[in-house]
């Protein structure tokens, strides 16, 4: 009897070692997607709070199609946190496409005027966009897909943009 149950329990232990094996195999490396600004908009200054409109351009190399459910991001001024945002979006990028994702972000004007006191004796603007791209994921699939872009201003054509 017990050589039974060992023989059965080497089976059982040779078929979920394949199947994890077959199974890791199964899931899709997504590619990070391309993020890029394509509209920015002051909405309202209030009190302690700045809303800003943003529209990103979201560019999907991948070869199949992402359906988006939401994003969250941190966007930075000269490596300092400036606004942060999340949104919830049920949109679809097809494969190698792109798409415009809208997205609002907060900032506080603590976090406002570090940004414009670190521009002191600089000479370019450098903004940065880090976040997670959610997805629909089915179970071979990632859930979240990281992204991050950056963007250089020299300061002068900044402050004429600002204006």
């Amino acid at each position: 009897m017990s050589k039974t149950i060992h023989v059965l329990l080497r089976i059982w232990l040779a078929a979920c070692l394949l199947l994890t094996l077959g199974c890791a195999s199964l899931g899709k490396a997504l590619e990070a997607p391309r993020v890029s600004f394509a509209n920015v908009k002051v909405q309202e200054m209030k009190g302690m709070e700045n809303v800003v409109h943003v529209e990103l351009r979201v560019f999907n190399t991948n070869d199949i199609p992402l359906r988006v459910k939401g994003i969250d991001c941190e966007l930075t001024m000269n490596g300092k946190r400036l606004a942060t945002g999340v949104s919830r979006i049920d949109r679809e990028i097809p494969a190698y496409d792109t798409a415009l994702i809208p997205l609002t972000l907060y900032s506080s004007v603590v976090d406002l005027f570090r940004g414009v006191i670190s521009l002191q004796e600089k000479e370019k603007v450098v903004f940065g966009l880090t976040g997670k791209l959610r997805i629909e994921g089915g179970m071979w699939m990632p859930s979240a897909i990281p992204f991050s872009a950056e963007q250089a201003l020299s300061l002068e054509g900044f402050m004429r943009n600002v204006k």
